[in-house]
C-alpha cells in the first residue's frame, strides 16, 4: 500500500460513515411506517419517544391490514393502480424509445426544432396544463364495456384510460432515451444498414439490446410517477370504479376518525410494489444514471 493510499483511508472511512448516517435518516420514516402498521393507536403514541417506534415490538396485530382492505377498498384500488401503471409504462417504453431513436439516430429536417420543443416541455410543470388537458378529455368521446356490450360515452372522465393515454408520451423519458442512444457508436447502425437492415430492425436488434440500463431507468421513473399520481386522478376520476390507490388513501384518511395503524398499513401496501420494482431493476438503474448523467 502506497503512502497516498494510506492517507486516503481515514477520508474514505469518514465518507462511508457520512453515507451510512444519511441512509439511516432516510430509512427511519420507512421503519416507523412498517412498525406502526402492526400496532394500535395507543401503542404508536406510547412508543414515539423511544427507538421502539422504529421496531415491531410489543403486542402486534395484523388487524390494521385487514381493516385497510375491508374499509379502504384497497384491493380494488390496488388493481386499478397496477393496471394503469403497467399499461402506461409498457406503452411508454415503446413510444418514447422510438421517438428518441428518431431524434438520436436518424437525420431529418426539423429535428432540431423538435429537440428544442422537447427541452421546453421539460421545464413546464404539469399543473400548468392540467386544467386545459382536463377540459380536452372531458369533451372527447370514449368507450365503455357494460351489460349491453361496448358503448360510446360522451367523455373520458372517470375511466382508466384517462389516467393512461395522456401520460404514455413523456418528454423526460424521451430525453433520457435520447441521451443514452446518442452515446451508442453509430458504426453499429451503419454496419446493420450495409447488411440491408431497416431502421426498425436497427432499433430492435442494435439499439434495444445495447440500452437495457436506460430502459430499466425509465421503467422505474415513469412507473414511480404513475404510481404516485394524485392531482390528475383527483380531478378526472370522481367515482370509485377507476379510482387509484393514492386518491383512495386520501379518501380513507379523511372519511373517518384517524386510526394511524390502519393509515400506516395502507401506506405500506402502497410502498411495497415500488420497492420491489427498484430492487429488481436497481443494477441497471445505477448503470444508466452513471452513464447518462441524470441528476437527482
Amino acid at each position: 500500500m502506497t503512502p497516498s493510499q494510506r492517507q486516503s483511508i481515514p477520508l474514505r472511512l469518514a465518507l462511508y460513515a457520512l453515507m451510512a448516517c444519511t441512509a439511516l435518516v432516510f430509512l427511519f420514516p420507512f421503519l416507523f411506517m412498517i412498525a406502526s402498521s402492526f400496532k394500535t393507536n395507543d401503542q404508536i403514541f406510547a412508543d414515539l419517544e423511544s427507538f421502539r417506534a422504529l421496531l415491531p415490538v410489543g403486542p402486534l396485530t395484523g388487524r390494521n391490514y385487514a381493516r385497510a382492505f375491508e374499509l379502504g377498498n384497497i384491493g380494488h384500488y390496488l388493481s386499478n393502480s397496477l393496471l394503469v401503471t403497467g399499461i402506461t409504462v409498457s406503452l411508454g417504453l415503446l413510444v418514447n424509445s422510438l421517438a428518441a431513436f428518431a431524434l438520436a439516430r436518424i437525420e431529418w429536417r426539423g429535428k432540431q426544432a423538435v429537440l428544442t420543443l422537447l427541452v421546453i416541455l421539460l421545464v413546464v410543470p404539469f399543473e400548468v396544463i392540467s386544467v386545459p388537458l382536463m377540459l380536452l378529455v372531458a369533451s372527447l368521446p370514449g368507450l365503455s364495456i357494460g351489460a349491453n356490450g361496448i358503448e360510446i360515452t360522451s367523455s373520458w372522465l372517470d375511466t382508466l384510460y384517462v389516467q393512461i393515454v395522456p401520460f404514455i408520451a413523456n418528454a423526460f423519458s424521451i430525453y433520457l432515451f435520447y441521451q443514452f442512444f446518442r452515446d451508442i457508436p453509430k458504426d453499429l447502425d451503419e454496419a446493420a444498414y450495409v447488411d440491408g437492415a431497416t431502421p426498425l430492425q436497427v432499433y430492435r436488434h442494435v439499439i434495444v439490446p445495447s440500452s437495457l440500463p436506460v430502459f430499466a431507468t425509465v421503467t422505474i421513473l415513469q412507473g414511480l410517477a404513475m404510481w404516485n399520481q394524485y392531482l390528475w386522478p383527483l380531478i378526472t376520476v370522481p367515482g370509485e370504479a377507476a379510482r387509484p390507490l393514492m386518491v383512495g388513501m386520501e379518501q380513507f384518511f379523511g372519511a373517518r376518525k384517524t386510526a394511524w395503524g390502519e393509515v400506516m398499513a395502507y401506506a405500506t401496501v402502497i410502498t411495497m410494489p415500488v420497492l420491489a420494482a427498484f430492487i429488481i431493476f436497481q443494477r441497471w438503474f445505477v448503470r444508466s444514471v452513471v452513464g447518462s448523467g441524470v441528476k437527482g
